[in-house]
């Protein structure tokens, strides 16, 4: 994981810790699956597929979400990358999913081409956005002065589990 966060410049606020890991991913209210594919002689992992899934959204079947892909530099074109994203495909089958998502960095014209050659197309009609932490609990924490124009009913927020 630090690799792929050197490659894509967040190493420095890079917080993974064996711990941490150990209790997100395999733990008992595991939070994500990992997939990995291993050098059975050495033990040497060569490369991970980090998978979130969304229970269930429009259709009733859930998305997964591929959240990081990542092979180390020396075994990339041997076939590993093809290798975790049949093991998550398998996992999308296994759930029947409805879909399965990812990102790739602009730029990584390789990635792009790699995702291209298993069926993987570009989404052109979603714009990613996102909202870092200072920006979400200042929302939170905002209180409206007023609601402008009289909705129908009044508004309610409810939370469940």
């Amino acid at each position: 994981m630090r690799g792929l966060a050197r490659f894509e410049g967040y190493l420095e606020s890079f917080a993974v810790t064996p711990r941490e890991l150990e209790r997100r991913a395999f733990g008992r209210n595991a939070q994500c699956a990992i997939e990995v594919a291993e050098n059975v002689a050495t033990g040497e992992i060569l490369g991970y597929a980090v998978v979130l899934t969304t229970p269930y959204t429009y259709d009733l079947k859930p998305t997964l979400t591929l959240k990081e892909l990542y092979v180390e530099p020396d075994s990339r074109g041997c076939g590993v990358g093809k290798a975790l994203m049949r093991a998550v495909a398998a996992r999308a089958t296994a759930l029947s999913a409805g879909r399965l998502r990812w990102d790739v960095l602009p730029g990584n014209d390789r990635a792009e081409a790699f995702y291209q050659s298993l069926g993987g197309r570009r989404v052109e009609n979603w714009i990613p956005y996102v909202m870092d932490e200072p920006t979400f609990t200042n929302l939170a924490a905002s209180q409206p002065n007023r609601v402008e124009g009289r909705p129908r009913r009044p508004p309610r927020i409810r939370r469940e589990r």
